[in-house]
Order: C-alpha cells, then sequence, then structure tokens
C-alpha cells in the first residue's frame, strides 16, 4: 500500500484475472488504518458490536451485523475497534474491478437494479438485517467455492439479492465523496447543481423556487417530496460535506471553513456541526487526523 494525502491508498490483491477477491478470516481486533482504493467493495462483519465504522463523513457504531457496499473511486473508509470486546469477530471483504460490469453488460434489463445499486453505492450504503439474513447462507460459504465459475455466479446472485431492497441507507455525503446528487425529476435536479455549484452562497427561496417556475411553497414540498429532506437540510449537508472534505484535506482553519462553506456564524456552524456528526468540527479533524496517520 502507499500513502496519498496522509490517507493510504491500498494496493489490493485484486488481479486482472479475476473477477472478484474475498477474503473471509476471523479475528479478535481491527487494526487496518483509514485508507481507499478504486476497486469497488463489499464488507460483512459479524460479532462486532461497538466497531467504528467510518465511510466517507459517516462514523458510526455498528451492532451485530453490518454490511457496507462502496463504490465511490476512492472513497475512505476503515472499520476501527472502538468499545468493540469480542473474540469472535467474522469479517468477509469482497474486492471486485469496476470492469466486471462492462458498459454493454450492466445496461441489460436484468442488472437494472444491481445497476441502479452501484451507483447509489458511490456515497457508501449499508443494508437492513434483513437483507444480510438473505445473503448471509451463500455468503457464509463463497470463499470455500472451488469451482470460479460458480464462485462468479453465487457473487452475482449476492448482488441481485441486494439490490430488491429499498431500504438500504447511504452513508456518505455526496459533497465528501465528490459526486454530484442526483435526481430523476429534472426540476430537483437543477436546482442540487446549482446549490451544489453556489454553496458559499447565500441562497434563498425565491432564487431556487423561480429557477424551476414554481412557487416558493409549491417547490419547497415538491423538493421535500422527491428528496425525503426539507431544502434547508439538503443546503446543510451539502455545505457539511464540504466543509468535511475541508478539515481532512487541509490545515485551514476552522473558522475559515465555517465562512467558506457557507455558514455566516461559527458558533452556528459549530452547533450544526456537532448535531450532524455527533462531535465538533475540531474533534472530527483530530479523528480523523489520528487515523490517517496510523501504519
Amino acid at each position: 500500500m502507499k500513502k496519498t494525502n496522509n490517507i493510504i491508498r491500498e494496493i489490493t490483491p485484486l488481479s486482472d484475472r479475476d473477477c472478484f477477491y474475498i477474503a473471509d478470516r476471523f479475528k479478535n481486533e481491527f487494526t487496518y488504518p483509514i485508507h481507499s482504493h478504486p476497486e469497488f467493495e463489499l464488507n460483512f462483519t459479524a460479532h462486532a458490536n461497538g466497531v467504528r465504522r467510518i465511510v466517507g463523513d459517516s462514523s458510526e457504531i455498528i451492532g451485530e451485523y453490518d454490511m457496507v457496499l462502496i463504490t465511490g473511486k476512492d472513497l475512505e473508509h476503515v472499520w476501527e475497534q472502538g468499545d468493540c470486546t469480542s473474540d469472535k469477530i467474522r469479517e468477509i471483504t469482497i474486492q471486485f474491478s469496476p470492469d466486471l460490469f462492462f458498459n454493454n453488460f450492466i445496461k441489460k434489463s436484468q442488472f437494472d437494479s444491481i445497476s441502479k445499486m452501484l451507483e447509489k453505492a458511490q456515497r457508501g450504503i449499508c443494508f437492513p438485517t434483513e437483507a444480510i439474513m438473505k445473503v448471509y447462507s451463500t455468503l457464509d460459504t463463497l470463499s470455500s467455492e472451488k469451482d470460479g465459475f460458480y464462485a462468479v455466479i453465487k457473487f452475482l446472485s449476492i448482488l441481485h439479492e441486494l439490490s430488491l431492497y429499498d431500504d438500504v441507507r447511504e452513508l456518505s455525503s455526496s459533497s465528501f465523496a465528490r459526486i454530484e446528487s442526483s435526481s430523476d425529476s429534472r426540476r430537483v435536479s437543477k436546482v442540487q447543481k446549482y446549490i451544489e455549484d453556489h454553496y458559499k452562497e447565500e441562497l434563498r427561496l425565491n432564487t431556487l423556487s423561480e429557477l424551476v417556475n414554481m412557487t416558493p411553497v409549491s417547490f419547497s414540498r415538491f423538493f421535500h417530496l422527491r428528496t425525503g429532506k426539507t431544502l434547508s437540510d439538503f443546503i446543510v449537508d451539502i455545505r457539511l460535506g464540504f466543509a468535511t472534505r475541508m478539515l481532512v484535506d487541509t490545515s485551514t482553519s476552522i473558522a475559515e471553513i465555517c465562512y467558506d462553506c457557507g455558514f455566516n456564524n461559527l458558533s452556528n456552524f459549530n452547533r450544526i456541526f456537532k448535531k450532524k456528526k455527533g462531535c465538533s468540527p475540531k474533534e472530527f479533524r483530530e479523528i480523523y487526523t489520528k487515523r490517517k496517520t496510523l501504519i
């Protein structure tokens, strides 16, 4: 592995001749530092209550079972010990190349749900327990499958079953993951793009609603209906994503980051940040820096 901008860039064992690489192991602790790689990754953990999972600017304590899919190019991630005391942790990591689904193949209708899942997972997604249990028996024996062809079929079936669940949860913010927000609504996409391009500026409801020729009240309701977020929450999340990225990638002061990301009050920025991220901007930078420099 090698380091780029203090983030360890993992050189995975996946070769050009393999469809995927799988590591199935039992362990009593997580020691690998925060890292990134261009390969897609499906990661399953069992009996790891109390472990802290970091994907992009998402930081969460996981329970008995956890499964995450990451397809964002070079999206930083790590599982760290946290308060976990289990000596029977099981971790199954599957890494596969984006080229596994070459363009014409993934565009076939039979792979539509997998294609949508892979796109959503650019920010990292975690699956509900029901989905994990659905694929567990196949996942449990995948590493012991001797026939390479049937191993690939099993892996594809796992991806297919997971792709049928709508209640997956996105982890990292889009602005931290450096991907544009997307929507099946042309009006919503237009406003999202405008916000991402002008997040440093004052954003008024009247201005945004005029972009799509709607009244402010109607647009607010429409945006909430189509995205599941209020307009103000979406703006805050975009700004926080850029702020967390600056905290990780730069030594810029927290006050400068606050104003550079569109917040006009430092105490308000600190309050919102702690509410959304569970820690202060200073603590977030210290935590991330600690994990970045660990080798």
